[in-house]
């Protein structure tokens, strides 16, 4: 653990030390790093980096998209099936190859498995119609490992139930851009553009971002960068431009990739090392040019946002954002009482971390890289640490005027060997959707006490470990530590107008979907057998992913197994978990 620290704070005390343009310290970095030529692939990396390349073989990233044909798949095509309404999705085994049937109420299809999507969590699945004629698709069914089970794919975000299995996503229009390597250059277009680009695979996360913290691209040889898009249409196979003006390129671009780009057109298949690291082809061939997180070309630039300076840290986690963003479904709301599509706030789901992180306050000087190492998978337990007392070695490396024993607990208020005099524990606290039905961290950094946060969100940030106290306890304590004051009236709108009753019972009954998610896996993990009635409702809730939640719950405070499908709909579901209830008492 001590190791681990030394080299997070080395990290965090790193980070802030870049520019936009290398320091001399830096030395030369490469001309180019965003252009298709300007890429080697990762093999290029191994012999002068082999234990990161070892490491990374293993990683998350590398094997985020695998063939199919040469990955160890763990989801097994043994005949189960998923039903969605009328329509059913069954795994099946054909030699050594592996099929998912689809039967729906407009016609049968069987789909070639050639492709796995993920591998730490779950596995997702591509394919193509056994004909072998037609595009590849995203196919319906995921199969967990927490559950060791299939579910539908689509009830993996905040969806309402769906009314049967759609096999419409074609996986180059849809996955490919972020669960792979493709030039950076080529996921810029809309920012170069601006409003009203075509539609396509590249759109980053800017877009979801405050005025205040959005980067800007800009062209800076439009003759050069318009032959740059020429080529790279050409290199798609895409009908020649019938213009060569920049501004009549982009749109083209876009079209292009979004009709051409397939899997024999990526960088590399998986995130490989320029990914992140951008385009590193000079590196490779002569290792005193170094690579680049900021965009380096004659063609375009990138500026940071108003009042910055593009520090390292900001360039690192910035690429991380690229992907780290989901603000992408149609799920209305977001943390600090946002709306997507009107002042949004935090995500509420795994995957937001990246654009999270940089709604925060530590986002300037503190990078991604400081805490997760995407070379390899990050290990629980040094995940764990950084959340302890012990962890507050990154935090106090910034702000050492809270690391004396005497300086926490005045600032916490809390004892300090305990839990509660945790950096981590109170300002990134756990209340996100993870990916294996349990809470992860919100990597918006900020404090519990925040006005935004007490007044916008449920349940409270502190009854995430005080799940036993009323609104007005934990809102009175707050107050006196802190001397801030509270809308009662904003507080009355969320909890209801008795602020004595319970925040987490209170968020349950009353919150948003995503709210209640995490009152129901609080309540979980308390292993209170009284809340069960409260809790079994809901495994028929309107949002799938929330049914989930509540089934791990269940299982958590019982020991018994909730065999029910939870994909089936809602009115199905509310007698069965009914009955299931009533074998517990």
């Amino acid at each position: 653990m001590r190791s681990l620290l030394v080299l997070v704070m080395a990290a965090a005390c790193g980070s802030g030390s870049g520019s936009t343009r290398p320091t001399p310290a830096e030395g030369t970095v490469v001309a180019s790093n965003v252009l298709r030529s300007d890429y080697a692939g990762s093999r290029a990396c191994e012999d002068c980096h082999a234990e990161e390349f070892a490491a990374w073989q293993h990683s998350p990233m590398r094997n985020m998209t695998r063939d199919a044909a040469k990955a160890e798949i763990k989801a097994p095509f043994d005949g189960a099936h998923i039903r969605i309404g009328g329509d059913t999705a069954t795994m099946e085994m054909q030699g050594v190859s592996r099929y998912m049937r689809i039967e729906t109420a407009k016609g049968n299809s069987r789909y070639r498995i050639t492709k796995v999507i993920g591998g730490r969590y779950r596995e997702d699945f591509v394919g193509i119609d056994e004909s072998g004629i037609g595009v590849e698709r995203v196919l319906p069914a995921s199969y967990v490992f927490a559950t060791s089970s299939w579910r539908y794919k689509g009830y993996s975000v905040m969806v309402k139930e769906r009314p049967g299995i759609s096999v419409r996503a074609v996986w180059a229009n849809e996955c490919i851009s972020c669960h792979n390597t493709l030039p950076l250059a080529t996921m810029l277009y809309d920012e170069l553009y601006g409003p009203g680009l075509p539609s396509y695979q590249g759109k980053l996360s800017d877009r979801e971002l405050p005025e205040s913290l959005k980067w800007t691209a800009r062209s800076r040889d439009d003759a050069g960068l318009a032959r740059a898009l020429t080529d790279e249409i050409a290199f798609l196979g895409a009908p020649p431009p019938a213009s060569s003006k920049l501004r009549d390129l982009l749109p083209a671009a876009a079209t292009a990739s979004e009709q051409y780009l397939d899997g024999n057109k990526l960088v590399e298949l998986g995130v490989g090392c320029e990914a992140c690291h951008n385009g590193a082809a000079a590196h490779a061939k002569d290792p005193a040019l170094k690579p680049s997180f900021a965009v380096q070309s004659t063609l375009l630039g990138m500026a940071p946002p108003k009042g910055q300076h593009g520090t390292k840290a900001q360039w690192i986690n910035k690429t991380c954002a690229k992907c780290h963003t989901v603000l992408f479904t149609r799920y209305p709301w977001t943390w600090e009482g946002g709306e997507r599509q009107k002042n949004p706030g935090g995500s509420t789901t795994n995957s937001g971390e990246g654009r999270d992180f940089q709604l925060g306050g530590c986002a300037s000087q503190m990078a991604c890289t400081t805490c997760h190492d995407p070379h390899a998978a990050d290990k629980p337990e040094a995940m764990a640490a950084l959340a302890t007392p012990a962890g507050n070695k990154v935090c106090t490396t910034c702000h050492p005027q809270f690391a004396s024993e005497t300086a926490l607990a005045a600032h916490s208020h809390h004892k300090t060997g305990g839990a509660g005099a945790s950096c981590v524990g109170c300002h990134m606290p756990k209340k996100n959707m993870g990916l294996d039905y349990a809470l992860v961290r919100y990597h918006r950094i900020g404090s519990p006490s925040d006005k935004q946060r007490v007044e916008g969100d449920r349940p409270l940030e502190c009854a995430l470990c005080h799940a036993d106290k009323s609104v007005k306890d934990l809102v009175s304590t707050m107050e006196s530590w802190y001397g801030k004051r509270y809308d009662r009236v904003a507080l009355g709108k969320l909890y209801g107008d008795d602020l004595g009753h319970n925040a987490i019972s209170s968020t349950l009954y009353r919150g948003k979907p995503h709210e209640q998610a995490v009152a129901i896996a609080v309540l979980g993990e308390l292993r209170d057998r009284k809340a069960l009635p409260a809790l079994a409702p809901h495994l028929a809730h309107a949002y799938p992913l929330v049914r989930y939640y509540a089934a791990r719950a269940l299982q958590t405070i019982t020991g018994a197994k909730v065999d029910l499908d939870l994909g089936r709909p809602a009115a199905e579901l509310a007698p069965a978990a009914a009955a299931w209830l009533s074998q517990q008492r």
